[in-house]
């Protein structure tokens, strides 16, 4: 997994708007955006190309192997959204 959105996520849809390969969901138009506490990267679509990142207002989007201690389980939270 490229990058993982962490709970601080506003769901905006900025890092959706920016993303080249839609690889971020759920979107506003999906089943589940409402119920969803955050975004998701889908580890299978990214292609780490990092266009989600300067766009977040809330800094909530990180490289996987830079994700804070406090927020490491984010990475299993993003991989467990795709996993089903």
């Amino acid at each position: 997994m490229a990058y993982v959105i962490t709970d601080t996520c506003t769901k905006d849809e900025l890092c959706v708007e920016a993303c080249p390969t839609d690889c971020i969901h759920p979107k506003k138009d999906e089943d589940g955006f409402e119920a969803a506490t955050q975004l998701y990267v889908d580890p299978d679509g990214c292609i780490d190309c990092g266009a989600c990142v300067p766009v977040c207002p809330t800094n909530s989007v990180f490289v996987a192997e830079e994700v804070p201690a406090d927020k490491q389980e984010f990475i299993a939270k993003n991989a467990e959204h795709y996993a089903n």
